[in-house]
């Protein structure tokens, strides 16, 4: 296997990881664990940046397009939205 294949399926492995901490730490109960699982999933994002950063620079991964300032703001946009409804959604919850 050579060096480009592992790296970025190494890549692949953490990013696929991170994903499984996100759904750990929602469900965990116990503060201590969950504190946990953040720790483990924080070092593991550092890592997968880190490594990243070696593979751009090696030309072994490109990423997308920058994206241009309209996209950027329709997104802003959108995720305030979000957000406000989400506000509004679970202050209606905890009111009940």
């Amino acid at each position: 296997m050579i060096e480009k294949d592992m790296v970025l399926d190494v890549l692949s492995c953490v990013k696929s990881g991170l994903a499984t901490y996100a759904k750990v730490i929602v469900e965990s109960s116990c503060n201590e664990l969950r504190m946990t699982f953040q720790r483990m999933r924080d070092a593991d994002e550092k890592f997968q940046y880190d490594l990243w950063q070696i593979a751009q620079k090696k030309g072994y991964y490109t990423g997308s397009p920058l994206a241009s300032a309209e996209d950027i703001n329709m997104v802003k946009t959108g995720l305030t939205k979000g957000v406000a409804l989400n506000q509004n959604v679970g202050a209606v919850y905890m009111s009940s």
